[in-house]
């Protein structure tokens, strides 16, 4: 089989140019694109210049249509609203959509996934084997244990990122919420300030720290009476998430038409 061609949206950010690197060493993957923003004054910069690597004649474009004339996938790690303006496109030209972007909303979802009756979409808040294994456990944990547990989340990034909490405090909180069968969104308890009163029973809370060049760090603490389980990952390298994307790029291709999370290219659905 032919290799893979990829695009990837952001190449001039920090996690595009982890890409750019990480598609150069995977067998099977190669670059075919490399999207930025319009306006950005790293357009018609080589790709692999940016990234560390010898030129490889990948120049920045903010013309996703051309791009994705001769490609297979564009994995997506920018804002929403890039993302957004990214899925009619891809959907359109048959292209996998491997979306790692943080801080999509309710109504973000919803338009990534209308386009999964005719396209695959792999989304993930967080693309490393490691977090997906902790989101499992946490999933089961929760189950096992009754309100009398508290859940607490507790993430910490680096200075710059521009939302929170993060888009794996998310993934795990919705992994605690499937476990113990309730709706995160009615049950999340985020930015507690001032005389709030006692926690209300079976919440699950949100705490964001912020400073640094943390990579990300989470927790997540299910404090019971006399005891507490702590289960925690730790991030080092962006690197990581990069890998994970591409795993799952590669995964995907020849898929059914549907939407997919991590917990399906690790094969993880079961566990």
């Amino acid at each position: 089989m032919a290799d893979m061609r990829l695009i990837v949206a952001g190449a001039g950010g920090r996690m595009g140019r982890a890409l750019v690197r990480v598609i150069s060493e995977t067998p099977g993957a190669v670059l075919a694109g490399a999207l930025e923003a319009p306006g950005s004054e790293l357009l018609g910069k080589d790709a692999g210049v940016l990234a560390g690597l010898p030129e490889n004649g990948v120049k920045l474009s903010a013309d996703l249509w051309a791009l994705s004339a001769n490609a297979d996938a564009i994995v997506d790690f920018t804002v929403p609203g890039a993302t957004i303006a990214n899925v009619a496109i891809a959907a359109e030209r048959g292209l996998v959509h491997i979306i790692g972007t943080t801080g999509l909303s309710a109504s973000d979802m919803a338009v990534i996934k209308s386009v999964t009756s005719h396209a695959v979409v792999v989304q993930s808040g967080n693309m490393s084997l490691g977090i997906n294994l902790l989101a499992a456990l946490v999933k089961r944990v929760a189950q096992s244990l009754d309100e009398s547990f508290d859940i607490e989340i507790v993430e910490m990034h680096h200075k710059a990122k521009i939302d929170a909490p993060s888009g794996t405090a998310f993934l795990l909180g919705e992994a605690a919420a499937a476990g113990r069968g309730v709706d995160l969104h009615a049950r999340s308890a985020r930015g507690r300030d001032g005389h709030t009163g006692a926690r209300r029973p079976g919440d699950i809370g949100f705490a964001s720290l912020r400073g640094g060049t943390v990579t990300g760090d989470h927790s997540v603490i299910f404090a019971g009476p006399m005891e507490r389980i702590e289960l925690t990952h730790r991030a080092e390298d962006r690197t990581m998430f990069a890998q994970g994307a591409i795993k799952a790029a590669l995964w995907a291709r020849g898929k059914a038409p549907g939407f997919y999370t991590m917990t399906d290219v690790l094969g993880l659905a079961d566990f």
